[in-house]
């Protein structure tokens, strides 16, 4: 399929590097970008992407155990 692509100067550049370098055509070299770029984007999101790491808070400054304690500390004596 033939079709007219914008590229920006950065990804230009990049391509044209990678293509002198591996001795490839211009073509060859977009296409095996985009296929893998699309297979990024296509795939699933793995665990490693997404974890939460714990963090050491200290002590707490309250019970936070007791509820009224912990809504007493958080909104003040006064709050009612």
């Amino acid at each position: 399929m033939r079709t007219t692509v914008t590229l920006d100067a950065d990804v230009a550049a990049e391509i044209e590097r990678i293509r002198k370098a591996d001795g490839r055509r211009f073509k060859h070299v977009l296409n095996d970008a985009l296929r893998a770029g699309l297979r990024q984007l296509a795939g699933p999101v793995t665990a490693t992407e997404n974890v939460t790491r714990p963090r050491d808070l200290g002590m707490p400054l309250f019970d936070v155990t007791n509820t009224g304690a912990a809504l007493a500390y958080a909104e003040g004596e006064d709050h009612r």
